[in-house]
């Protein structure tokens, strides 16, 4: 019996089955459960703000869970109407912010600024002759109001 014991014991370890190889095993298993460990605990400890501040993210931190505040409804009309702009032109943006005025009078408000703000687009991207030509009366021509005091 004692012969059969050695003699297998030679044939493992001939064909890599001793100690080396289950410990080259064991480190192939945990070597890269390790690093994706690593790894994710170091870009939790990375500033990505860039901000000059000491603080450290965690991934238990508070803000993690708290929702982006919703959009003032003006402030989303102004970025729509600033993409028609530039897709479009600025009659059509110009049309559209009456007609979101007629529709919901409580932007009534906010329909200067949102013209003033579409008459400077305007100048930057038609120039201040071609921008002044697509004038309106819409929102007491707060448009050309922000087209002449954006090239003034």
């Amino acid at each position: 019996m004692t012969h059969s014991a050695t003699y297998t014991q030679k044939s493992r370890r001939a064909r890599g089955q001793g100690p080396a190889r289950r410990a080259a095993r064991t480190l192939a298993f945990v070597l890269p459960v390790m690093l994706v460990l690593s790894g994710t605990l170091a870009v939790t400890r990375v500033n990505w703000s860039g901000s000059s501040s000491d603080s450290v993210l965690t991934a238990s931190s508070q803000d993690v869970s708290a929702r982006a505040k919703p959009r003032a409804p003006q402030d989303v009309l102004r970025d729509r109407l600033l993409a028609e702009l530039q897709e479009q032109n600025p009659g059509v943006a110009l049309t559209h912010l009456q007609e979101e005025v007629d529709r919901r009078p409580s932007l009534a408000k906010h329909c200067r600024s949102i013209a003033k703000a579409l008459g400077r687009a305007a100048v930057r991207v038609y120039g201040p002759v071609r921008a002044q030509s697509y004038a309106r009366p819409v929102c007491d021509t707060s448009f050309a109001s922000g087209v002449a005091g954006f090239h003034a």
